[in-house]
C-alpha cells in the first residue's frame, strides 16, 4: 500500500491510515481495501498495486477496474442492498456481507454511522482470517470515525486525487 502523506492530518486520521496499512500488510490475499462513508464517498483506501501479497496470489487485476473509487461504489451499493434486505426481512442491523466469487471474494462490514469497510480478497484468502481482521479494524476505528474526521479524510482523498492528476 502506498501510504498517502499524513503530514498535517490529525492524530485520529493518522491512526486510521496506520490501521488500514496494518490490515493490508497483516492479512494474506487482500487485493484492495476501502473505507466508505454512509453517503458512498471514499474515505480511505489501499493501493493494491503495491500489495506484494496480492501480486503473488493472482495474475488478474487487483481491484475492480483498478480504482479505489470503483471499489467504494461497489461497497456502498452492496451495503445499501443488504440494509434494504434486512429491513424487508425484519433482520435487524447488518453486521457483515460476503460475496464469494470464482476469482475472489468481497467482504463488507459496518463500521459506524453507516460507514463501511470493504475488502476485495483473492480466491485463496482465508475468509475467517479476513473477517477477524476486519472486525478488529472496525472495533478500533468505529469510535473515532466522527463527522469531523470523515470530513478531514474526504478532503485528504480529494487533495491526493488532485495531486495525482497533475
Amino acid at each position: 500500500m502506498t501510504a498517502p502523506s499524513t503530514f498535517g492530518l490529525s492524530s485520529e486520521a493518522r491512526n486510521l491510515h496506520w490501521l488500514l496499512t496494518n490490515l493490508v500488510e497483516e492479512v494474506p490475499g487482500l487485493l484492495s481495501v476501502a473505507v466508505v462513508s454512509s453517503d458512498g464517498l471514499l474515505l480511505l483506501s489501499s493501493d493494491p498495486g503495491r500489495n506484494a501479497q496480492a501480486r503473488r496470489t493472482t495474475d488478474k487485476r487487483t481491484s475492480p477496474r483498478g480504482s479505489a473509487a470503483d471499489l467504494a461504489t461497489i461497497v456502498s451499493g452492496i451495503g445499501s442492498l443488504a440494509i434494504g434486505a434486512a429491513k424487508l426481512m425484519d433482520g435487524g442491523g447488518v453486521k457483515q456481507t460476503m460475496v464469494a466469487m470464482e476469482d475472489g471474494g468481497l467482504f463488507v462490514m459496518s463500521i459506524s454511522d453507516g460507514s463501511l469497510l470493504g475488502v476485495h480478497g483473492a480466491p485463496d484468502c482465508d475468509m475467517s482470517v479476513v473477517a477477524y481482521h476486519m472486525a478488529l479494524f472496525v472495533g478500533r476505528a468505529g469510535h473515532v470515525l466522527t463527522p469531523e474526521l470523515r470530513s478531514e479524510l474526504r478532503q485528504s482523498i480529494e487533495a491526493t486525487t488532485m495531486e495525482a492528476a497533475k
